[in-house]
């Protein structure tokens, strides 16, 4: 049997886990059984739990009316507000925990629009649970670069315990090519894409997806996008793969949405990421 192992940079959140597209083979290295049993026992199954349900779709108007009361027009959200609101946002969350998606219920942008809502919910109660803080790095176990913020499993729908990891790479990237996604997913950082203050829908997940593409190539605090020397977010390479598979190379797949068009000669620099909370000030 062969695996396939991807450690990322360090900058970058979520920072081992087991990738669908790494060039990494196992078996082509001397790693001790022992080792190799305590990263699977680690980091669990990849593949999403089979959950088995009979949900119907859910409405997420009341995480919309959540977002549209306490995140502004630049996606910096008031955690306070949402603290305060506890009561209505807890009852949006167990809405999440009591469905989740099947295949037989749910269509594809049905599926797609509740996992990223879960994720930048759940990531909203991740903070609230620990607030204040200061940046959501500094959450997580005590296992340096093991037990991230994004390992803690305090997600549980339908009896399954979940993680963020698992809901963005065992799920999100590996049931559905989508790049656009992660100009979507928000972990309550301050260069992450801006939370939209509105729930994704599976009836405007287009629009909204090339809106929230849009805005983010074109946001001058996370690309400073120029002809000759583009600075673009890292998140371009940490999920390098992701997006040349949408495009024959990065700067064409910025280039759809940025209002600069980069030439295609030129090396990509990449800025600093601040993990600063998201928060209105």
């Amino acid at each position: 049997m062969r695996l396939y192992f991807n450690v990322l940079k360090s900058e970058e959140p979520k920072v081992a886990y087991f990738s669908y597209d790494s060039q990494i083979n196992l078996d082509s290295m001397r790693i001790p059984a022992l080792f190799l049993i305590f990263c699977l026992s680690l980091f669990g199954c990849i593949n999403a739990t089979s959950v088995q349900s009979d949900s119907q779709p859910v409405s997420h108007d009341l995480f919309t009316s959540l977002l549209k009361k306490h995140v502004d027009s630049d996606g910096m959200v008031d955690y306070k507000g949402f603290i305060a609101d506890s009561v209505e946002f807890n009852k949006y969350l167990t809405t999440l925990e009591n469905n989740h998606p099947n295949e037989k219920n749910w269509n594809k942008d049905e599926q797609l629009a509740y996992w990223i809502n879960a994720y930048n919910a759940f990531t909203i109660r991740l903070i609230i649970r620990n607030y204040p803080v200061k940046s959501i790095k500094d959450l997580g176990g005590s296992i340096y670069r093991v037990n991230t913020p994004w390992d803690i499993k305090f997600i549980r729908i339908e009896g399954e315990n979940y993680h963020l990891n698992n809901i963005e790479h065992s799920i999100i990237r590996k049931e559905f090519d989508e790049p656009r996604i992660h100009f979507a997913l928000v972990c309550a950082a301050f260069s992450c894409p801006k939370l939209r203050n509105e729930a994704y829908t599976a009836k405007n997940l287009e629009t909204q997806l090339e809106d929230q593409a849009t805005h983010f190539f074109n946001s001058e605090s996370r690309n400073k996008i120029t002809a000759d020397a583009p600075k673009v977010s890292p998140l371009m390479k940490w999920y390098g793969g992701d997006f040349k598979n949408a495009a024959p190379s990065i700067p064409e797949y910025i280039n759809k949405y940025s209002k600069t068009k980069i030439k295609e000669s030129v090396e990509l620099e990449y800025m600093d990421y601040s993990w600063d909370l998201n928060e209105q000030k």
